[in-house]
């Protein structure tokens, strides 16, 4: 259901029914002006993860990410605030896609659209009460009052995705799909969801509905690229849209050398054969400068997302004094660490041109990024307002963009090592969210053990 309203609050017309939401705050996705909630979840639960896992070797930087984190919570919490309603995003996407503006210029509609009972949306329901969920555990020792709030939210909003099941690609249509269609199905964020509100709550109802489901996630259908449909292997993906691989490492710390370990120790073990570069079941394909490539666009999204998966289960192989073999290859946690290293140091600049992939970082960065607040003048230096089409000027100029957005990643370079700096090149030079999230925990490590 679309409704038109500003992101403050307002009174909106539901199907004949008004109600008021404050909408206030998010996180857009990437270089436009939407509140995809979808991909906003995913980054969300993944920062939320990088602070659990991590959060001991973050130092003083651990408040700025809690910080950060709850950005994302309090809007999340005012987008689940009428019950039985999500709103699964906010902006009209082909009219900002049309523009190139300021986020202060903006006059596109700003056209919400809600999933309910009638018209669900179980999938982007879903990675919201998994955010919420791992986020409650983040803030049980920091804010206990505010955590409770969070989980309770959490099981509120999991328990509405899985009772009204259907997927938003049909509820809300054209205003996700091209954008954020999930191609994957819906179960997976459902079982995600019941698998963080377990890890927050203990709750073995959670478990059990983990446990009588996974078995969908065994052969589902995945479209990973426009070109390409893909049946099965499904536990080797992981991002915004595919939570397989997530599941089954999460999962396995907690049952890990116990007689419920099966499936999941043994698909987070494929999972890592599915990426290590010797490995003979490798799924992955590697640039001969070494940096991990899957299907599709923007490819640091799965450099970022595999690396700390990576780190992640190397981990719990140690705490269980577990490793594992590939084919006839024996793996060790400390292989785990090494090419998630590699991973990182490739896109901080240890590659063929010597080019950092973060924003700020390094000598030679992107500097043309696909971005509209950072390639267009700031109000304070043009305060003049810059309509739809008059960014475009902006936006095909061959200048460096007029703002640094600092310690962004961009979605890297293409399979021969090469980098195009253009804004053109979205693929390429459009920064997001979820690359971003999940490294934060691997630079975190890293940053701890620069040698490991």
């Amino acid at each position: 259901m679309n409704i038109q309203f500003s992101d403050n609050k307002t009174r909106l017309q539901y199907f004949g029914e008004q109600f008021q939401v404050d909408l206030v705050g998010g996180y857009y996705d990437a270089g436009d002006n939407i509140k995809f909630s979808f991909p906003m979840a995913f980054t969300t639960t993944m920062l939320a993860w990088s602070i659990l896992e991590f959060g001991s070797h973050m130092g003083p930087e651990q408040k700025n990410a809690q910080e950060a984190l709850k950005w994302g919570t309090d809007y999340f919490l005012k987008a689940t605030s009428v019950p039985g309603k999500v709103i699964a995003q906010v902006g009209e996407p082909n009219a900002d896609h049309n523009c190139w503006e300021r986020p202060e210029d903006m006059d596109t509609p700003r056209t919400s659209y809600v999933v309910n009972t009638t018209n669900p949306g179980s999938e982007v329901s879903a990675e919201i009460a998994a955010a919420l969920a791992a986020s409650s555990i983040v803030f049980k020792s920091v804010n206990s009052q505010y955590s409770k709030i969070l989980l309770q939210r959490a099981s509120q909003v999991f328990q509405f995705a899985d009772q009204y099941q259907g997927s938003y690609n049909t509820s809300v249509g054209s205003g996700v799909c091209p954008y954020y269609c999930d191609f994957d199905g819906y179960m997976d964020e459902l079982i995600w969801a019941a698998a963080w509100l377990f890890k927050a709550t203990n709750r073995q109802s959670y478990m059990k509905y983990v446990v009588d489901n996974i078995h969908y996630l065994e052969n589902s259908t995945m479209r990973q690229s426009k070109e390409a449909l893909f049946v099965g292997g499904s536990f080797a993906e992981f991002g915004w849209d595919a939570k397989h691989a997530g599941i089954n490492v999460l999962i396995s710390r907690l049952v890990m050398n116990t007689s419920r370990s099966d499936p999941f120790v043994r698909h987070a073990d494929k999972f890592i054969c599915s990426v290590l570069p010797e490995s003979p079941t490798k799924l992955v394909t590697y640039s001969s400068g070494g940096l991990l490539f899957k299907p599709g666009g923007s490819n640091s999204q799965h450099v970022t997302a595999m690396s700390f998966l990576l780190l992640v289960y190397s981990r719990y192989l140690t705490r269980f004094h577990r490793s594992l073999e590939c084919g006839n290859i024996a793996v060790t946690p400390s292989r785990l660490i090494q090419v998630s290293k590699t991973q990182a140091d490739y896109l901080l600049g240890s590659n063929p041109l010597s080019m950092s992939y973060m924003v700020g970082y390094g000598r030679k960065f992107p500097r043309r990024i696909h971005h509209r607040g950072s390639s267009l003048p700031s109000i304070d230096t043009h305060p003049k307002h810059v309509k739809c089409l008059e960014g475009s000027i902006f936006f095909k100029s061959k200048y460096p963009n007029f703002n640094l957005l600092t310690g962004a990643i961009v979605g890297g370079p293409d399979i021969n090592d090469q980098y195009n700096d253009t804004r053109i090149n979205w693929s390429q030079s459009e920064p997001t969210t979820y690359i971003n999230a999940p490294f934060v925990g691997v630079l975190s490590y890293f940053k701890a053990y620069p040698h490991p």
